[in-house]
């Protein structure tokens, strides 16, 4: 009796001693939670009210709901390394019930005709025009961006928008001749279904325009996973969208959204059969292992990959426009664009004063707050891309690059770093790999054939320009032995791309193509139809089988 009373009392000390540690840990939680509240500087930006922004926010949208059970994600400053907010993103119970919305909204949006979809979309593009200067704002508060290009990339939505709402009246087929006398054939076009997009940091709402626009005038429902990085860019974004579906009285899921690490929310979007379609917007490795992912079910992709893009600049290049081009491309969105220019190819008999003259011009950037008016140049994203940064130019110098000007970091609490020039050899494997910041190597060239040569090399095949006023020179770059990129420019910049031509790259780029042109056609199944309007019933090929 008296061991039982003892095993007891040692039991209720055990139970009281857990009982406390928890106690202590959710206290301890509880501290930490109201700390990080304080330390939020959400009151300093009064404009995300009026973008439906709260200090704490709900990082899934169901299709008809608000909510977030899974793992939190703090929004950061880049320019002061300060949290603005709070995302509590999306668990696997709500994925799931994400999915089942928009297959019911599937089935309804489907059904409306496309030139009443695309005048939804054409409210989508009313919407953005309205919030504009308002998302703009927040593009480049929590990306980076200077003001005018966080404006300019909501308006690559509005403009992607007013493509589709014309697409609307003339997605269509062909009618082609049939061999068979009393037959005809036709090309059908119907929605592919519901299709994922996975975006990245450094575009945070277009390529989500980009997607959407065309998607949902061809009969798709849209489920959106944004970066991590930029959540609250997401949830902004999607509440736009959503008053209008709600206005129109359609269902959410149309358009609905998750928020979550790549691991927890990315792979089950790109390992979901109902998902007939991925578009992915980011790094080479992870586009590989998406398009692994889909091929095993024999879904489609939209990769968007990296670049490693080069200007040549030719002995017949006007010099002041190629330099003006090259700044902005190599430095604007401090490099963290796929398409910035990574290389300059340069003619001998140009070089030296041509690099001057880079230096000259690198040298009047000015860097700072990208929502000051007067600043060019914002922050690298994260202290870890500020890293990389750091790793890249110490390895190009140990392949004897040399630093002709920039290479450091910024003294300061945000990730500011200076725009960078790197004298090297064109071989060297700091050159092969995408540095997603503003280095930029400049690679001197004697005959033409060696240029285009140096640009094709790289294992990536996003973007890429030449500057000269010779019009064999640029037939040459634009033909078979020319450019193996997917974007081949002439006399502009390898990046600032119009939404009127399909986007997109070759090689380790990905091969998808968004935006303009037929890239439509990707989010629609196509049939060939063959219609017997005869009483006879000749078989094609003028096989014989009675």
């Amino acid at each position: 009796m008296k061991k039982k009373t003892e095993k007891k009392k040692k039991f209720l000390k055990f139970f009281i001693f857990i009982f406390l540690v928890i106690k202590k840990e959710k206290n301890i939680n509880i501290e930490l939670k109201l700390k990080q509240m304080e330390d939020l500087t959400y009151d300093s930006y009064e404009f995300l009210k009026e973008l439906g922004i709260e200090k704490e926010n709900y990082g899934c949208f169901t299709g008809s709901r608000w909510c977030g059970s899974g793992e939190k994600i703090v929004s950061m400053n880049p320019t002061t390394n300060k949290p603005i907010a709070i995302v509590h993103g999306t668990s696997a119970e709500e994925y799931e019930e994400t999915l089942a919305e928009q297959a019911k909204a599937q089935k309804i949006w489907q059904a409306i005709p496309a030139p009443k979809r695309s005048e939804i979309v054409r409210q989508f593009r009313d919407a953005f025009v309205q919030k504009i200067d308002l998302l703009g704002k927040l593009v480049s508060l929590e990306n980076g961006k200077i003001l005018s290009e966080g404006i300019g990339e909501v308006q690559e939505v509005v403009d992607i928008c007013e493509f589709a709402v014309g697409l609307g009246r003339q997605i269509g087929g062909k009618t082609l001749p049939s061999e068979r006398p009393g037959h005809t054939m036709l090309e059908n076009w119907t929605p592919l279904g519901m299709i994922g997009c996975i975006t990245a940091f450094n575009f945070p709402v277009a390529v989500y325009g980009w997607n959407g626009a065309l998607a949902w005038t061809c009969g798709d429902t849209v489920l959106w996973k944004g970066s991590s990085t930029t959540p609250l860019i997401t949830i902004a974004t999607t509440k736009i969208v959503q008053e209008v579906l709600e206005r129109n009285k359609l269902p959410g899921g149309i358009a609905p959204m998750v928020l979550g690490t790549g691991k927890a929310i990315g792979e089950k979007m790109i390992n979901d059969t109902r998902l007939k379609l991925i578009s992915f917007t980011g790094s080479t490795n992870v586009g590989r292992h998406v398009a692994l992912a889909c091929a095993k079910n024999f879904r489609r992709t939209i990769l968007e990959c990296g670049g490693n893009n080069a200007i040549i600049v030719t002995k017949n290049a006007n010099v002041k426009l190629a330099l003006g081009a090259i700044t902005f491309a190599a430095v604007a969105t401090c490099g963290q664009r796929c398409t910035t220019t990574r290389r300059v190819i340069i003619h001998e008999s140009l070089y030296d004063s041509f690099v001057q003259g880079m230096v000259k011009a690198y040298s009047s950037i000015r860097i700072g707050d990208p929502l000051n008016k007067d600043t060019l140049v914002g922050p690298l994203i994260s202290k870890s891309a500020l890293q990389n940064f750091e790793n890249a130019v110490k390895a190009a110098v140990d392949q004897g690059g040399k630093i002709l000007y920039g290479g450091k970091k910024i003294d300061g609490d945000g990730n500011f770093v200076e725009p960078t020039i790197i004298e090297i050899q064109h071989d060297k494997p700091i050159v092969f790999q995408e540095t997603f910041a503003p280095i930029v190597y400049v690679i001197k060239y004697s005959e033409l054939d060696e240029a285009i040569n140096i640009n094709n090399e790289v294992p990536q095949g996003l973007s890429s320009s030449m500057f000269t006023t010779n019009i064999e020179e640029m037939f040459q770059w634009l033909g078979p032995d020319g450019s193996d990129c997917g974007i081949v420019n002439v006399n502009i910049p390898t990046n600032g791309a119009e939404i009127g031509g399909a986007f997109g790259g070759e090689k380790d780029t990905g091969g998808g193509r968004e935006s303009g042109s037929d890239a439509w056609k990707q989010y629609m199944k196509r049939s060939t139809v063959t219609i017997n309007y005869s009483k006879e019933l000749p078989l094609a090929q003028g096989i014989k089988f009675d």
